[in-house]
């Protein structure tokens, strides 16, 4: 076992993570914003060796920790040749410039990883293009820094994109070429938008949740299709739609990007026209993973990106994903001493909470192991129908049903 983590190690990035505690994150929020950034570096390609983590009323607006633990990720990170740091959180331009003077390593913070992700994951030209706009967006304070940073480094996470390869420009060369980009993406922007009216007035169905809780397993198994599915954050970035034909009733389907918390302002910006397929859904498939131990705070964050592209009153179908994955902590029939929690909750006791509310349409199921799917069509075709017959008056029904055969 110890051979393949050495062998891991000396193939990835290492790097340690840093995060904070404070009276808005306590410990445990913390510990559980650190996994996921350690997910995130691993997707990213590197290889976390240490974390450290520091509680104060609120970072330090200079070095974001405080003098004393800076000095103690320093002597770490020198004498363990480690080449990165990752901070959770996002860094403002002077915090990057001093925090890199005194650790002299690469410094990262959580939207410069999502960033390189997505770099990473960027297959097509509109997503390249999107993924290219943010990173620039992202880059044009932190020039400064950007260059000495650059003396040092070669590659690696974070240094994919614009940053490579623009050592030589200005602030007036990174501000034309936003402006390009900008305008590529309202060209990108116009050419989808006739792809969606070309799609006709068909029903359309948009597939949203966090990042990795399977959506695009789901696609797969109900569209028949072969949308790149992997077990690592932002597997999917490039929009992807399919006709499905459920019963009597074709609708198309569509797999989106997933959100994450803390998601960069500028992915958000820049991927307009692949959030375009959610704010043009008739209905949303919002895919929740509830083997993970957060997955509520993971459907607020959802919720909370849905709000803010307008898009929080569509009709939607929660669907709890992996439950062939879920577990819960058991408690003694004698135990009188513990009152049963959260962590407790069987299947069948989240069924009985919210879960349970007239007005929120949910199914449990399992795409890897096709579990309940039958339900899963059953009440998906149920809401599709309702968009549909208002769509479709019943004459015009078989004609639609006729022209699609």
């Amino acid at each position: 076992m110890s051979s393949m983590i050495d062998q891991k190690e000396a193939i990835s990035e290492k790097a340690v993570l840093i995060g904070i505690i404070t009276q808005q994150q306590n410990e445990a929020k913390s510990t559980e914003y650190l996994d996921e950034l350690e997910f995130l570096t691993q997707t990213a390609g590197g290889f976390v060796v240490k974390r450290f983590v520091q509680k104060m009323e609120r970072p330090n607006p200079k070095t974001f920790l405080g003098a004393g633990k800076l000095e103690d990720v320093k002597a770490y990170i020198h004498s363990n040749m480690i080449g990165t740091a990752i901070f959770d959180d996002e860094l403002s331009p002077a915090q990057l410039r001093n925090i890199e003077k005194i650790l002299d390593c690469k410094i990262l913070d959580r939207t410069n990883l999502i960033l390189d992700i997505f770099a990473q994951r960027a297959q097509t030209s509109s997503a390249k293009t999107q993924v290219e706009l943010a990173q620039s967006e992202y880059l044009l304070p932190r020039l400064t820094r950007l260059w000495t940073h650059l003396d040092k480094q070669k590659g690696g996470i974070g240094m994919r994109g614009p940053g490579e390869t623009e050592i030589e420009t200005d602030r007036r060369i990174i501000r034309d070429k936003i402006a390009v980009l900008k305008k590529r993406l309202k060209t990108i922007d116009k050419q989808m938008a006739v792809q969606r009216k070309n799609r006709g007035k068909m029903v359309r169905v948009a597939l949203v949740g966090y990042t990795n809780v399977g959506k695009s397993t789901l696609m797969n198994v109900i569209s028949k299709s072969d949308v790149f599915a992997e077990n690592k954050l932002f597997a999917t970035l490039d929009t992807t739609v399919r006709k499905v034909v459920i019963k009597n009733i074709p609708f198309l389907m569509t797999d989106t990007v997933g959100f994450i918390r803390k998601l960069p302002t500028q992915l958000v910006e820049s991927f307009k026209s692949t959030l375009d397929e959610v704010r043009e859904a008739d209905l949303l498939l919002h895919v929740v993973d509830i083997s993970h131990p957060n997955f509520e705070d993971h459907i607020a964050s959802v919720n909370s990106i849905l709000n803010d592209i307008n898009c929080a009153d569509k009709p939607t179908l929660m669907v709890f994903n992996k439950i062939d994955a879920y577990q819960h902590e058991t408690i003694e029939e004698d135990d009188l001493a513990t009152e049963k929690g959260k962590e407790h909750y069987t299947l069948q006791d989240w069924k009985k909470t919210w879960m349970n509310d007239k007005d929120v349409a949910s199914i449990f199921i399992s795409a890897l192991n096709k579990e309940n799917l039958v339900d899963f069509k059953d009440k998906t075709y149920e809401e599709v129908k309702k968009i549909h017959v208002q769509r479709f008056p019943y004459n015009d029904f078989l004609y639609y049903e006729y022209k699609e055969e």
